[in-house]
Parts: structure tokens; C-alpha cells; sequence
């Protein structure tokens, strides 16, 4: 694993929007008297939301806040990669390169990111709105290749979709997250071999009348043989 570290280049100060502060303080309430360290995660992940990355006044904050060393805060923003330590675009795209995407074409999908936005693996475009890094593994082998852009995962990518999506984000759109080629959810590929019958369909009434009048037959026959005198 590399070595993970934060930004030559801090904001000069950290501090939480009041909406954001609201929820950090719901989440610190949790907890009992004295653990309230266990809410590092989740207030890291508060204010990369706020900020986009995760940077050394807002560890301090978050050090403080916990009543915890700003160095135990440190520790846990550098392990998780989750955290970003580096500014990010607004539009951060990360791509799986792991075996199960490899073997599905990532390089592919790569390569249609970095054709569409001129940028390099770990690098962020100037105006800021992309960037663009690999990653590993994001646990969608079913559904790879994949790429997450921000909270949502697109699945089943080609470079033809990849640059869709892409496109879309340009143009201020919200493209449709999940699976690209089709696919319900992580279901086979084709149609449905067992299920076929819509689940959510409301049984017809004439059914559970005779459901109703056959669980009541067998009620009363288990009444009846419990009553019944015993040799």
C-alpha cells in the first residue's frame, strides 16, 4: 500500500457550515460518555462533504471536537482510502482496476476517461469540476468493470459508456447510476429463468378466501383432535 499523506498546500482554517455541524454533533450523541472517539469516521466523512477533501485544520477540528489526539485522527484519515487527503475535482471518477475489472476491460474504461477529460491517472482538471484516479477493489466484481462517481457506482462499463456518462456530467446532467448494459441490478444477463411472476403482484382475492377458509378448516380439525379423549 503506498504511503498515504496530506496536501503540501492547507487552507489556513476548518470549520463546520452549521448544517454540517448539526449532524456532526447528532453523531458525537451516540455515544456514551467518554467513547465519543468512535465518531472519527463519520465526522471525517462530514467534512470531506463539506470540503470535497480531507485537510490538517479539519483533522484538528475534528480532534478537538472528540477530545482526542489530532495524530489518532490523522491515522485514521490516512489508512481509509475513502478519505481524499489531495483536492478533488467536483466530479471525482474513480475506476476499479482490480483483477475482476482487468479482466473485464477497465484499461478500456480508463483510457475513455482520460481521452474525454485530457487528464491522467491522479490528476484533477483546472477548472476543477473533474479528477480522475484508479482504485482497488471496489467491490463490485459482479457488475465489473465499474467506476464511482461520487456516492453512486456505474456498473457494467465500456468505453462507449463511460464516455456517455461522461458527456452527461458535462453538461450538468445526473446520469442514471447501476448497471449500463441492461442488467437488473446484479440478476444474469437474458431473461429470468425462475421468478418469472412478479413478486409485488397483490394475490388475487378468491385465493386468500380459500387460504382463509383452509387455515380455519385446519384450526378447527387441531381443536377438535385436541379435544379428543386419548385411549
Amino acid at each position: 500500500m503506498s504511503v498515504r499523506q496530506l496536501a503540501k498546500q492547507q487552507p489556513a482554517s476548518f470549520a463546520f457550515k452549521p448544517e454540517f455541524l448539526e449532524r456532526a454533533k447528532k453523531i458525537i450523541a451516540k455515544y456514551p460518555a467518554g467513547r465519543q472517539a468512535s465518531a472519527v469516521i463519520p465526522l471525517l466523512d462530514i467534512a470531506q462533504r463539506q470540503e470535497g477533501w480531507v485537510t490538517k485544520p479539519a483533522v484538528d477540528v475534528i480532534a478537538q471536537m472528540l477530545e482526542m489526539p489530532s495524530i489518532r485522527v490523522l491515522e485514521v484519515a490516512t489508512f481509509y482510502t475513502m478519505f481524499e487527503l489531495q483536492p478533488v475535482g467536483k466530479r471525482h471518477i474513480q475506476v476499479c482496476t482490480n483483477l475482476p475489472c482487468q479482466l473485464r476491460g477497465s484499461d478500456h474504461v480508463v483510457k475513455a476517461c482520460q481521452d474525454k477529460l485530457g487528464l491522467g491517472l491522479g490528476e484533477r482538471s483546472a477548472d476543477g469540476q473533474f479528477s480522475l484516479m484508479e482504485v482497488e477493489c471496489a467491490g463490485a466484481c459482479v457488475n465489473a468493470p465499474m467506476a464511482q462517481i461520487g456516492d453512486d457506482y456505474f456498473e457494467d462499463l465500456d468505453a462507449a459508456s463511460m464516455g456517455k456518462i461522461i458527456d452527461a456530467l458535462k453538461r450538468g446532467e445526473k446520469p442514471k447510476p447501476g448497471p449500463q448494459n441492461g442488467r437488473v441490478h446484479s440478476a444474469p444477463m437474458g431473461n429470468f429463468t425462475s421468478l418469472t411472476e412478479d413478486p409485488t403482484k397483490p394475490i388475487p382475492k378468491q385465493d386468500l378466501a380459500a387460504a382463509k377458509a383452509a387455515f380455519e378448516k385446519a384450526k378447527a380439525e387441531a381443536a377438535a383432535k385436541a379435544a379428543a379423549p386419548k385411549p
